[in-house]
């Protein structure tokens, strides 16, 4: 185990630096904190390292053992963090899909991290996002998809032209909004099928609601939508694999 003890340490800059996305995208790293998390990144095979400012439980090569200001310094969380790990990037292959989630404009890094992890609870294949979606690798996404961001591919691509080859692949794809919509009760389960939303504020784009098989809506009382994430998970559940 390496000993650092200094706040300008190129290592301790190149980790600090990992806070922002830019850095994470030329670097292909991205930090997670915290012992269950690593535990999750372990088990994926991304790990490069980790940071501890005291007795280290992973069985890992290589681990840098850090002074208390360090790890404050690389930490984002305001709770004390006692275990960071540097990750690199996942390998986003996609093979033999049958259920997906597609994301146009999701801003919210709660939202995004709890439909992840929803899609990975009821058994879906991949999760598509528009290049305006925000950042996977944002630590509040992190923190809220719980590891499940290690299991499942995360893609970010143009929302029309993933619906085009789905499409192609036999795929039924479904845009939730409200206007000019069917009932989410009516829809009858296929072999494939690709469920869309959008924007937190604004819903779905017009071009993505103009290539979708069928529009959707939720049918409720009181109000006239629901959270993103919130309606996404009923969804989800429905029509799990």
């Amino acid at each position: 185990m390496e000993k650092i003890v200094s706040l300008t340490n190129s290592k301790v800059k190149k980790w600090v630096s990992l806070q922002k996305k830019k850095n994470r995208d030329i670097l292909n790293l991205f930090l997670i904190e915290g012992e269950h998390l690593i535990e999750e990144a372990l088990k994926a095979n991304c790990v490069d390292c980790i940071i501890t400012d005291t007795t280290c439980p992973f069985d890992f090569k290589e681990v840098y053992e850090v002074t208390p200001q360090i790890m404050k310094k690389i930490s984002t969380h305001t709770s004390e963090v006692h275990f960071i790990a540097v990750c690199h990037k996942l390998d986003q292959g996609i093979t033999n899909v049958k259920r997906v989630v597609l994301l146009d404009g999701i801003q919210d890094p709660g939202n995004l991290g709890t439909i992840i992890r929803s899609a990975v609870s009821f058994g879906f294949d991949a999760v598509y996002a528009s290049k305006d979606t925000c950042d996977l690798y944002n630590e509040k996404v992190i923190r809220s998809t719980q590891g499940a961001l290690f299991s499942i591919p995360v893609i970010y691509a143009s929302i029309v032209d993933i619906m085009k080859e789905l499409k192609k692949d036999g795929f039924v794809t479904y845009s939730f909004a409200l206007q000019n919509a069917s009932t989410f009760k009516d829809i009858q389960e296929k072999e494939k099928m690709a469920f869309i939303f959008g924007n937190e504020g604004n819903g779905i784009r017009k071009e993505v609601l103009d290539v979708s098989d069928e529009i959707i809506k939720i049918e409720m009382n009181h109000f006239e939508s629901l959270n993103v994430a919130v309606a996404c998970g009923i969804v989800l559940y429905q029509f799990q694999k």
